[in-house]
């Protein structure tokens, strides 16, 4: 499978390195890591390296976090860190602009002139533009055969530079606030792109939206995936056995795009209504904790709210199997950011779990509303109190959505199949 409008106009003047060794080897760019909240692009790696193919991993900046998932030691001897800006890096530099300043000065050129009006883009495309093209280089002496980036911000831009100096192909992941808060570059990085993931529907109209017809070729939907070897039908029995609360599980950031406080609200409108026996457990940290802990104090439910704080994804599965129901409901911020298709609810759904969420970019094609899940539209708290109430007054309804949750995941949003999908882009452009 090849490209249409991809590598029109590449650098091939280094040496060669076609053998099959190189073949094998792919090198992943990511914006931070070991991140928590990524465990999309964590377990992607580590399916391909079961799978036998050559992992490397080139972040752009070191995660600063006291709380790890258990298998980021599987991927750690595959993890390349480098500093944002050293010495080492000007021998790289200089190596580019004796041997192709033609494509050294295009390429900084383009990162200019692509970014500009966009602060956090061109300022970004600024800072990581020495750790680029040293990145570039290191690639080149480690016979990379094709580089992917997740996300289609720093990482993608990032990968278009290496592209651009050595001629390695790359592909990159379009998820979700990368996406759709800012499209500057966006075309760019498509044009030069052997191949452009998105990982819903809703995100490949976009980027063809924003690109145009020609880009129809180079877009490919490939779901996000889970596990479902790890993960297991949950088997805990109905709060109402168990003579505890009903018990809602949110996972995420806590952030506004994750829309907590309208679950929140949503707590106190149903206990407003003589509905008492809930309780609201709330995975995650981030700048809203603050905010919420006194929306709950405000609202009279604090006694019913529970902030976990961060935890491990053997932690998360835990609570998933202990949870009566999941919700996350979603909402675009002000700024543009909004969900891609969140990862924990295809989680949720894999432990047979009834979800709600929001109806609300491509969270509608993991969800079915009314059969796998409730969806309701983003920040409308009387509907998600209802949706609420409608899943714990009826037990055969949630076994009914769970089964068919778990159903919806293994057909479409397996990790295994989907990335043997990825195997099948990458292998392809690596022989084209």
């Amino acid at each position: 499978m090849t490209a249409q409008i991809a590598n029109t106009n590449s650098p091939h003047c280094c040496e060669s390195t076609e053998s099959p060794e190189r073949q094998t080897r792919i090198a992943y760019l990511t914006s931070r890591f070991p991140k928590l909240t990524e465990t999309f692009v964590l377990y992607e790696i580590i399916q391909l390296q079961k799978s036998g193919v050559d992992v490397s991993v080139f972040p752009l900046q070191r995660e600063r976090t006291q709380v790890v998932h258990d298998e980021v030691a599987e991927v750690m001897p595959s993890v390349r860190f480098t500093p944002l800006l050293s010495r080492i890096f000007i021998a790289a530099h200089l190596h580019f602009l004796v041997r192709q300043p033609k494509q050294y000065v295009q390429v900084f050129w383009t990162l200019l002139r692509a970014n500009w009006g966009s602060r956090r883009f061109f300022w970004g495309a600024m800072a990581f533009f020495p750790k680029a093209v040293y990145i570039a280089r290191e690639m080149k002496r480690k016979q990379i055969s094709h580089v992917h980036a997740h996300f289609a911000s720093h990482p993608a831009a990032v990968a278009y530079v290496i592209h651009k100096l050595t001629g390695i192909p790359y592909s990159f992941t379009a998820h979700g606030s990368d996406l759709h808060r800012d499209q500057h570059m966006l075309q760019e990085k498509v044009q030069a792109a052997s191949r452009v993931i998105a990982i819903s529907e809703y995100n490949r109209n976009m980027i063809v939206d924003v690109c145009g017809k020609q880009a129809e070729s180079v877009v490919e939907v490939v779901h996000c995936g889970v596990d479902l070897r790890l993960i297991k039908m949950g088997d805990s029995p109905p709060a109402s056995e168990r003579e505890l609360p009903f018990r809602i599980l949110s996972v995420g950031t806590l952030h506004e795009v994750k829309g907590q406080r309208y679950l929140i609200e949503a707590v106190a409108e149903l206990a407003s209504r003589g509905n008492d026996a809930i309780e609201l457990h709330l995975i995650g940290d981030g700048p809203d904790q603050s905010m919420l802990e006194e929306l709950a104090e405000q609202t009279g439910v604090a006694d019913r709210i529970v902030f976990h704080g961060r935890q491990t994804q053997a932690s998360v599965l835990k609570h998933l199997y202990e949870a009566d129901m999941f919700a996350l409901t979603s909402v675009p911020t002000t700024c543009g950011r909004r969900e891609g298709i969140p990862v924990v609810l295809m989680e949720a759904m894999a432990t047979g779990l009834p979800v709600l969420s929001s109806r609300l970019s491509g969270i509608p094609e993991l969800v079915d509303d009314g059969c796998s899940g409730l969806l309701t539209q983003p920040g409308d708290v009387g509907s998600i109190a209802t949706a609420v109430s409608k899943l714990k007054s009826d037990r055969d309804l949630r076994r009914q959505m769970g089964e068919a949750g778990r159903q919806r995941v293994e057909r479409a949003f397996n990790l295994e199949s989907n990335v043997q999908r990825l195997m099948q882009i990458f292998s392809a452009e690596v022989t084209a």
